[in-house]
């Protein structure tokens, strides 16, 4: 950070944090708040956050209040509440115009972002990006069909594909509160849930005290690139549950139901234990319910994130993206397992798959079953 110009001695006293807009993204956010909170910890920390993730951050130990934004309200209404809030510093961890323009209009005098096409001119410090780290690029499909035809240069079905250093998502964080003199090492990322959450979900959803849960996440907002073939799911679940007895949680959101109710229907025979959170736990309950799973299989999203946040093991077929930007937990952390099939064209970061969707049907159900036996241990 030795060319980023530090912030002055004295320090604000009110930090506004605009958070991101996507619960995958804010976990990830979570290192950079817990590094801001200790180079001013006599501030206070106010995190500006959509409707829907404000129940995220209940609890939380690196911030002092929420700010909620209203669905559908406006950024003018945005601005006139952080005037309001007479707040000296804002930290913009989206890259987007829009959060530019709710800092500027709320009259904040210093606003930190990071450097984003039509937004600069609204900061006054822009932090340059990151070089020789990796970046999210879709490819065409006229590449991707260049890249499968291609002859391989050896087998690399086991071996991942080169990665940059610091090219997680979360070191983008990090660098925005390490401009202003935080250390922008990373943390494990972190939410928290108290003992009184984790037995409302257990009268909720009938987990009795002592049982062991496999978690199962087969959704995927951003498209069906990111899922897994649902019978392998299935099929990976069964083989668990025949090893160790456990019973079978499923999570997703209400896009989620009818692969819930698909998935527990294929599961009813050879795994009768089957409870189905899809469309049923608000963000608190949901926290809760992944800390009563031994394990929790999932596609790369955000309750993937979730879980590791709160401590639990993860098992992630990843096809269209990229664990180098977007691995749960620390990088690097050896209780999660993260399974790619090795194929030339992926990651992608295409929606639909353009061919033949090789990223994910190369990875087998007794390899993924494998992987939770493992982390189950």
């Amino acid at each position: 950070m030795d060319d980023l110009e530090p912030i002055p001695p004295g320090g604000p006293r009110r930090i506004v944090v605009r958070g991101v807009n996507w619960l995958g993204d804010a976990v990830m956010t979570t290192p950079a708040l817990f590094r801001l909170r200790e180079r001013f910890p006599d501030a206070g920390i106010t995190l500006l956050t959509p409707f829907k993730l404000k129940d995220l951050w209940t609890g939380h130990p690196a911030i002092h209040e929420v700010m909620p934004i209203g669905l559908g309200e406006g950024t003018l209404s945005v601005g006139r509440r952080l005037r309001r809030g007479r707040f000296d510093l804002a930290v913009l961890l989206p890259n987007s115009p829009r959060t530019g323009l709710e800092a500027w209009l709320g009259r904040i005098p210093r606003r930190v972002g990071g450097v984003w096409p039509w937004r600069n001119a609204l900061l006054t410090d822009v932090v340059p990006q990151a070089s020789g780290t990796l970046r999210m690029r879709k490819r065409s499909q006229e590449e991707i069909r260049r890249l499968i035809a291609a002859p391989p240069a050896s087998d690399s079905r086991n071996s991942p594909p080169p990665s940059a250093a610091r090219s997680h998502q979360m070191f983008h964080y990090l660098r925005l509160v390490g401009y202003l003199g935080a250390n922008p090492e990373p943390l494990p990322p972190r939410l928290f849930v108290t003992p009184a959450d984790i037995e409302s979900v257990r009268q909720k959803f009938g987990f009795l005290p002592g049982s062991q849960w496999l978690g199962v996440n087969p959704g995927a907002e951003y498209g069906a690139a990111k899922r897994w073939p649902l019978e392998r799911f299935a099929a990976a679940a069964v083989a668990v549950h025949q090893r160790c007895g456990c019973g079978i949680a499923v999570f997703g959101g209400l896009a989620d139901i009818g692969l819930a109710e698909t998935l527990s229907a294929e599961l009813a025979t050879a795994a009768p234990t089957v409870r189905i959170l899809a469309g049923r736990t608000s963000l608190r309950e949901l926290l809760a319910a992944l800390t009563l799973c031994r394990v929790v299989l999932t596609n790369d999203t955000g309750p993937m994130h979730a879980a590791a946040a709160v401590g639990v093991p993860v098992v992630v077929p990843f096809g269209s993206t990229s664990p180098e930007l977007t691995a749960p937990g620390m990088p690097g952390d050896p209780r999660n397992h993260l399974i790619r099939a090795g194929v030339p064209c992926a990651p992608c970061f295409l929606r639909e798959c353009p061919v033949d969707f090789r990223c994910m049907l190369g990875i087998t159900a007794p390899q993924v079953a494998g992987a939770v036996l493992r982390a189950w241990q």
